[in-house]
């Protein structure tokens, strides 16, 4: 018997005694219980272990977290057996089945007769996610009878795999003229509309590289793409603010931003004549010479005497090998006993503050260049699916109120991570067959960080709160959800993910109070303009600095990572500063009892209303 309570559609295989503890390897987790703690540990949420001081394990975490168990073995051997044991939980898998979330979903099916009224309920996001395509093109009111259309020629990915297949382009341009912009951009990534200002019609378009190479290529129908973009913006205005005054609601904020990034686009004047194309603002997130660089691997970046009515700003962001970098520093300095005379120092030299501060810059560049002066704006990086995404996403949610409502947050990450290709399975790790470390990267947790960052200077703006960004987290590299499964949509289609696991919203679902933010004020339609500088930036103490001990049975305290408990407790009357907390199996001694029979909880507490609601509704 199995002495804990185990998780829906987990499976127990490997069971055993330290000199103090009990030790359980499922198909999900590492369980370790001691007399009056107990840790439990995702396996995809762990990045290496390793045998420490002989006798102790050693485990690295995905999310930065490092955990040394208190667990004596008793000989080096046994130590050396649970290593081995551990190392084999934690290797890629053979297989996407492999992953947990397939397990997870099946048993969620099996609570219910009728499947699909299950699968509806507790497993499939809203209809706000389902539909985002064309409800977005109508809350954006994209022209789509005389200025924009909506291209088919990726189909079934037949075009580019990492794109989604419905593609939003100037009316005037053919599919014809599409393939050879393919032709000439990085992955066949190729410039495609993605926000459009409702007030001044302003546009943010994405793609990757041009393929310019040494031999100086050119490619004039993805010129005359790049063009289109910023002539249809002038076709198709919005309405425009009187006196060319932006509609921000509130100018505190702008008089903290860093005025170097808000006078580099001071050299266009505001929406004035709609038959006059804005110069358009091409941002490169790479540095110059990066971007140099990348023209002896066959890329390179766009020349502006090509490209008329355009200008060419680089960013300077790092790339993933240099962020990978940062993070494991960041992760050294947080897992040990802090040093009050030389924190800041170490700290300052993770360079972890100053990477976020950068990205923030990048997109209140484009958020001011889309507000302030109705300029269109092409975001690129080297493929587009890393640091685009997060400039992308962060301006958007600098520009638009939707974005920062749950739903609204739910459709950006499924709109600008998902469907556009961000490499969830490789940067993660948890992709299939992959052996390369070098690809694995906290790419998503730096732009959720920064949303973070957000979060703390504008308190009152976002309906939902800490605990949602942390829960997500955590989901990214749980795979107890098959949302971030995948390294494109096409993947993600090919193995009918969508179809056979649970989708993390059902979890984050606008409906789960314990996520809501109690001080958002809903129907501000404030720019955002935060403070860019390191110095009002903040370590993710949530993230980065939980307690990394585990907690007594008897406080009233969260595990680290997903506790099994049955308990579903409410927020309300906690601080808001703090997570929101469960308590760690309490149950477990008893389950050891014969006597006792187990009982079957869910993975996630919150996930108990979802099946308790299930069977009220069966009964």
């Amino acid at each position: 018997q199995v002495p804990f309570t185990v998780l829906q559609g987990e499976g127990v295989e490997y069971l055993g005694h330290a000199n103090d503890a009990v030790i359980a390897i499922s198909n999900y987790r590492l369980h370790i219980k001691f007399k009056d703690s107990v840790i439990n540990v995702p396996l995809r949420m762990m990045e290496s272990v390793e045998c420490r001081d002989m006798f102790q394990l050693h485990i690295v975490c995905k999310d930065s977290k490092v955990i040394r168990y208190p667990c004596h073995f008793s000989t080096f051997k046994q130590c050396q057996e649970w290593l081995k044991r551990l190392t084999r939980a934690i290797a890629r898998p053979a297989k996407p089945e492999d992953l947990f979330a397939f397990a997870y979903h099946a048993w969620c099916l099996g609570v219910c007769v009728d499947e699909e009224d299950q699968h509806a309920h507790l497993c499939r996001p809203g209809d706000h996610v389902r539909y985002r395509f064309e409800m977005e093109l109508v809350r954006m009111g994209f022209d789509l009878q005389n200025v924009w259309r909506v291209s088919d020629i990726n189909n079934n990915y037949k075009l580019c795999s990492s794109y989604p297949q419905k593609l939003l382009v100037p009316v005037w341009i053919t599919d014809k003229e599409l393939e050879n912009v393919a032709s000439f951009r990085s992955w066949k990534r190729i410039p495609v509309v993605v926000y459009r200002h409702v007030r001044n019609g302003a546009v943010i378009a994405r793609c990757s590289q041009p393929e310019i190479s040494w031999w100086g290529w050119r490619n004039a129908d993805d010129e005359y793409l790049v063009t289109s973009i910023a002539k249809a913006c002038a076709l198709n205005p919005g309405a425009k603010v009187s006196g060319g005054v932006p509609h921000n609601g509130s100018s505190d904020g702008s008089e903290a931003c860093d005025a170097d990034f808000d006078s580099s686009l001071t050299a266009c004047s505001g929406v004035e004549n709609a038959g006059t194309p804005q110069k358009l603002l091409i941002l490169d997130a790479r540095s110059y010479t990066a971007a140099v660089a990348n023209r002896a691997k066959g890329g390179g970046c766009e020349c502006e005497e090509y490209y008329p009515n355009c200008e060419v700003v680089f960013m300077g962001m790092a790339n993933i090998h240099s962020i990978r970098n940062s993070f494991q520093y960041l992760r050294a300095v947080c897992s040990q006993v802090p040093d009050p005379s030389n924190w800041l120092s170490a700290l300052e030299s993770t360079k972890w503050l100053q990477h976020l501060s950068v990205m923030l810059k990048a997109a209140v560049l484009v958020s001011s260049a889309v507000d302030r002066e109705g300029r269109p704006v092409l975001v690129h990086c080297s493929d587009g699916w890393d640091r685009t995404p997060q400039i992308v996403a962060l301006a958007k949610i600098l520009l638009d109120p939707y974005y920062r409502t749950m739903e609204g947050f739910q459709v950006l990450v499924e709109s600008d991570w998902l469907d556009f290709g961000h490499k969830f399975g490789d940067r993660c790790g948890h992709q299939e067959k992959v052996e390369d470390q070098n690809e694995q990267c906290p790419v998503f947790l730096q732009w959720l960080d920064a949303v973070h960052q957000l979060l703390k200077q504008f308190p009152c703006l976002f309906e939902f709160n800490e605990a949602f960004l942390v829960k997500l987290v955590q989901h990214t590299y749980s795979c107890l959800y098959g949302t971030f499964l995948g390294n494109s949509p096409c993947e993600r289609e090919m193995h009918n993910i969508y179809k056979r696991t649970c989708s993390v919203w059902s979890l984050l679902r606008a409906g789960n109070k314990n996520f809501h933010n109690l001080l958002y004020m809903p129907g501000s339609e404030q720019v955002l303009h935060p403070v860019c500088h390191v110095r009002a930036l903040h370590v993710w103490t949530a993230v980065y600095l939980p307690a990394s001990s585990p907690h007594p049975l008897g406080q009233d305290d969260m595990d680290i990572y997903l506790p099994p408990g049955s308990q579903s407790q409410e927020f309300s009357g906690r601080c808001l500063d703090r997570l929101p907390k469960t308590r760690s199996m309490d149950d477990l001694l008893s389950a050891c009892d014969s006597s006792s029979p187990l009982t079957r909880t869910s993975s996630d507490p919150n996930l108990n209303n979802h099946c308790q609601d299930v069977r009220v509704g069966l009964e």
